[in-house]
């Protein structure tokens, strides 16, 4: 039996920092298909394994556990197979990032989709962008970062926000060269570090899995369309 079963959409998106959690933790997991994720949302909340609105949801079938949103998802994660940082400052620091994260994937969908891109939305969006890259490289400047060597929040070996960020950036600008050209530009040290943690074995094997099953796809539908047109990818 896996150790988990993983509720999320055909596309990296959110659920590519569970998965990517769980691949750094050597764990296992099965993948429920976008018909039974939409089933099970189409449920009353009594038959749902934990009341929610949309995934990502993870099942820990050992613990017989079920928890929703992805940053609840990853401190739940972190904290059972012990990967969140010793002290509660620097287990503070890690759901700060884990919670960034997810505002920036909101922020580059429009709300998920409220709105779709133009060039004009795109212009004025790009200087709130570099500010989110410039947070996440004043943070690792703050613990001792550098372009070939550290972690964002300090210590010997990546931990939690390592993986998180390597996740976040890495699928956004392998998807989208534009980006990744922002990133490098602003965020020098967070582009360097990306790429080490994203080379790790684990991640590296996810991202391939994640190239063969799901494409170029990102977030999928009109906004991602939205989204390559002004790109122009």
């Amino acid at each position: 039996m896996p150790d988990y079963e993983l509720y999320y959409w055909s596309v990296p998106f959110r659920g590519q920092f569970v998965r990517a959690v769980l691949a750094h933790a050597g764990k296992t997991w099965t993948e429920h298909g976008d018909d039974a994720i939409a089933r099970l949302m189409e449920g009353t909340p009594a038959q749902m394994p934990v009341p929610f609105m949309g995934p990502p949801l993870l099942v820990d079938t050992k613990a017989d556990f079920a928890i929703a949103e992805m940053p609840a998802i990853i401190l739940y994660l972190g904290e059972t197979l012990d990967l969140m940082p010793a002290t509660p400052a620097l287990r503070a620091l890690t759901m700060k990032i884990v919670n960034d994260a997810n505002d920036v994937i909101d922020d580059i969908t429009l709300d998920g989709g409220r709105l779709m891109w133009t060039r004009e939305r795109w212009r004025d969006f790009v200087p709130r962008l570099e500010k989110w890259m410039s947070l996440w490289e004043e943070t690792g400047r703050r613990h001792g970062l550098q372009a070939e060597s550290g972690f964002l929040l300090g210590g010997e070996l990546p931990g939690v926000a390592d993986v998180v960020t390597a996740t976040l950036w890495s699928t956004m600008t392998d998807r989208f060269e534009a980006i990744g050209a922002i990133l490098e530009q602003t965020a020098p040290m967070t582009a360097a570090l990306t790429r080490r943690v994203a080379t790790l074995p684990p991640l590296a094997r996810l991202a391939a899995k994640a190239r063969e099953d799901y494409g170029d796809a990102y977030c999928g539908g009109q906004i991602e369309a939205s989204l390559r047109k002004v790109l122009g990818t």
